[in-house]
């Protein structure tokens, strides 16, 4: 990856974009897991269907190119937001999906919703497949065979794409996935999923699932694309989607936010976020803001503080050194620079910019930056006062206590 920006490339060295980096840079498809696989989350909200309509016009407006809408086998509810999302989504370039086990019972509503719909629904059906897992189901390889073969054949049948999805795949030996996927190619998949259930994978071994499918894929003459699903047990998920896009995944599955079961999924907003900078894709980002707040908004989940890009704090320093560098910039009246220096991802992208407070680890330079973004002339006694009272304060000092000083 080589800086648009001409500035960037004068002014900051990128060891990201570095020679040896594995992988090309590349563009990659996404699949918004947040209605379905988002929703498992014990502490989220099932909105009403209104916000999830919301939601998916969001999705269209931010690029992304697939949503997972729902799970059909859960309820008569789930269904009729299913057929209403799809309905909305011949409306949008978005492509919808439904999450199926690999059991008649699940694939036969998603069916119905896509008849009822018009919209031909693809569906995404998985099949725990680790060891681990096998034995705690009692499953032999022959079962499994049997459902996978079953499972395709009956979707391509019925005239709708399937993507086969092993689960737990990231705990899963080699001889059983290439039996299993190889069944799945046979018998017509479009998509083949990795998914990495409970977050076990790091980087290096989601980069070599990869390149093992892609070969078996490559082997078996077959069009058929490679996904990847990432979960955030280990914090590793951005990194893993990442990891997994250089090894060559066609589209890769992430949430708003992360939310999801125990510690979540990969967040969609800092993959985006991440996928820009690198320049893989070229998605317009202004929007991402209101579909990270409506997402909390909607599902009850609220956005920490420090969360990349969309938390309270970060675009917001106190601390002096900082603070001093940014304030030079925007003395410089170089809005660029101010959004560079000490951050690496432009808060402008996104309609933001950066907030200098005042705090016990601040400096000088913070309360007279603060002083003049208020218009308020900065006299060496008021910055001293002001100064001094944060100094012997525990927090930032909220913006009422600064102009108390200021009017005494």
């Amino acid at each position: 990856m080589v800086h648009a920006d001409p500035r960037a490339r004068d002014l900051i060295y990128d060891w990201n974009a570095h020679e040896h980096t594995p992988g090309a840079a590349r563009t990659v498809e996404l699949d918004d897991e947040t209605l379905r696989d988002g929703l498992q989350s014990p502490s989220a909200y099932n909105p009403p269907i209104e916000q999830k309509l919301e939601l998916l016009h969001l999705m269209d407006a931010l690029g992304i190119q697939a949503a997972d809408i729902g799970y059909a086998g859960s309820s008569e509810r789930a269904q009729a937001d299913i057929v209403a999302l799809a309905i909305e989504s011949a409306k949008l370039d978005i492509k919808v999906n439904v999450a199926c086990r690999t059991v008649l019972s699940d694939l036969r509503p998603a069916v119905e919703c896509a008849q009822r719909s018009g919209v031909a629904i693809g569906i995404a059906a998985f099949l725990g497949s680790s060891p681990i897992r096998r034995l705690a189901e009692d499953w032999d390889i022959a079962t499994l065979v049997r459902r996978v073969e079953e499972t395709v054949t009956f979707v391509v049948r019925e005239g709708l794409e399937c993507m086969f999805v092993t689960e737990d795949t990231t705990r899963t030996d080699p001889a059983t996935l290439r039996v299993l996927y190889t069944k799945a190619i046979a018998c017509g998949a479009a998509h083949l999923c990795i998914a990495d259930t409970v977050g076990h994978a790091t980087t290096e071994g989601a980069f070599n699932l990869v390149t093992f499918l892609k070969d078996l894929v490559r082997q078996a003459g077959a069009d058929v694309k490679v996904d990847w699903h990432g979960h955030q047990d280990r914090g590793l998920g951005v990194a893993n989607a990442l990891a997994a896009i250089a090894a060559g995944a066609d589209r890769v599955h992430a949430t708003a936010l992360g939310i999801g079961e125990r510690c979540g999924n990969t967040p969609m907003d800092t993959l985006l976020v991440n996928l820009r900078l690198l320049g893989w894709v070229d998605n317009d980002l202004m929007r991402l803001g209101e579909y990270v707040e409506l997402v909390s908004r909607m599902t009850a989940m609220p956005i920490p503080v420090n969360w990349p890009v969309f938390g309270a704090d970060a675009f917001r320093t106190a601390t002096g050194v900082h603070a001093s560098a940014v304030s030079k910039a925007l003395g410089k009246g170089d809005a660029w620079l101010a959004n560079h220096v000490y951050s690496s991802v432009p808060a402008d992208w996104f309609g933001l910019h950066e907030t200098i407070e005042i705090g016990p680890m601040s400096g000088a330079s913070n309360v007279v930056f603060y002083l003049k973004s208020r218009h308020i002339e900065p006299e060496r006694a008021l910055v001293d006062k002001i100064l001094e009272r944060a100094k012997h304060s525990a927090r930032v000092l909220k913006e009422y206590e600064v102009l108390s000083m200021v009017s005494t």
